[in-house]
């Protein structure tokens, strides 16, 4: 095993981000192809940083952070957050009681770590479905988490959603929609209504995917449930802080949908060259993606002949990728419990830096030396662990 707990994968990320400081500093940002999709950023003017301080910034940026945030996610009232993890946090903190059922619904599992670790911390129980057929609530349940879009980008049906959300309010259940990205590709792409338009009670967002804002996280609701939730966050330490305020509400202010769907003509070329290097490449909404698995079939002929694991043999493509080639994505810098896929996205600003050869080679080229050093435990352990 080359990964065997989320302290390794705390190592890996930490070896990774050496990497990046490092190109960095001797080549400059333009050396470094972020297709993560999760750039993010702080578009913040001079006129700004002036107001950066613990109580004026957050007084200055009120306003337009409930004008801007109930624009783009609805409801009646916004809170920011430190991170969409935090907020989820502080939701099941606020709503949930010791003893008391979340269950959870998204399309396809795995769900995201975060949810069911703040459960675990309330001290409830926890349920999770990806079928509508098998979903159900029992007595216990007090709150009801709808995924809008997986880590991998895979949308839930609307006619689900609503399903979803009247069997809930049937029986007095709150709704919080985890639409960490799944705020601008349900409804950019896919022509979805916001999550709050469908009378969820609560939803949060993440302010760097698809979009050019800090990582963080923005929950828009109810005014009084937003309330409850703002008070658990203040006593732990949950909320946002000034520069993260200020980079929500500039980057609100800028957001472009039409990015997004820049990004599919170009996703559809980009599959069809791409596909014929990797044959089990898939599309994404605004790109495309290897899968482990599918990664696995490339590099041999049976699982059985592997001691590598899905999630190994990702993060290793990933992180070839980085060294090797300056392209980032997903599993070479995520968090402890991150999907494990290869996700190009082209709506990233610095796809525009790349050209399709250039990728397909660099998957190609990366492909070959995972297949040369799979083998090896020992090559494998460098490639993820030294800088």
């Amino acid at each position: 095993m080359l990964i065997c707990s989320s302290l390794d994968e705390v190592k890996r990320r930490e070896s990774a981000l050496k990497f990046i400081a490092s190109l960095v500093k001797e080549k400059g940002r333009t050396s470094l192809y972020d297709l993560s999709g999760l750039a993010g950023g702080f578009p913040i003017g001079k006129s700004e940083l002036a107001l950066l301080e613990t109580y004026a910034g957050p007084a200055f940026f009120y306003e337009s952070l409930q004008k801007e945030g109930i624009k783009h996610l609805g409801g009646e009232k916004v809170l920011a957050f430190n991170r969409t993890s935090a907020a989820i946090l502080a939701t099941i903190l606020a709503l949930v009681k010791p003893g008391d059922e979340v269950i959870h619904y998204l399309p396809e599992l795995p769900s995201h770590p975060s949810i069911p670790r703040s459960v675990k911390l309330q001290d409830a129980s926890y349920r999770e479905f990806d079928s509508i057929n098998d979903f159900e609530l029992s007595e216990k349940t007090s709150l009801v988490v709808i995924t809008g879009s997986t880590m991998d980008h895979k949308i839930i049906p609307l006619t689900d959603f609503e399903k979803i959300i009247k069997i809930s309010h049937d029986q007095q259940v709150k709704v919080m929609v985890d639409d960490a990205s799944g705020a601008r590709l349900r409804t950019v792409v896919y022509n979805q209504p916001k999550a709050l338009d469908m009378d969820a009670d609560l939803v949060v967002t993440s302010t760097d995917k698809l979009m050019d804002g800090p990582r963080a996280g923005l929950m828009a609701g109810k005014a009084q449930l937003i309330d409850i939730i703002q008070d658990k966050a203040h006593q732990f330490g949950l909320e946002a802080q000034p520069p993260i305020i200020a980079g929500m509400v500039m980057a609100l202010q800028a957001f472009n949908p039409e990015r997004i769907l820049d990004s599919l003509a170009r996703r559809d070329k980009l599959y069809q060259v791409l596909k014929k290097v990797v044959k089990g490449t898939e599309k994404t909404p605004t790109g495309v993606m290897i899968s482990p698995d599918t990664l696995l079939k490339e590099v041999t002929d049976s699982k059985d002949d592997m001691r590598i694991s899905e999630r190994e043999i990702g993060t290793l493509m990933s992180i070839i990728l980085l060294k090797e080639h300056h392209i980032l994505t997903i599993p070479a810098v995520g968090m402890p419990g991150v999907s494990s896929t290869i996700r190009l996205d082209l709506a990233s600003h610095d796809a525009e830096n790349l050209d399709d050869t250039q990728i397909c080679q660099a998957i190609t080229d990366s492909l070959k030396r995972l297949k040369k050093i799979i083998h090896n435990e020992e090559l494998c352990l460098s490639v993820l662990y030294e800088p």
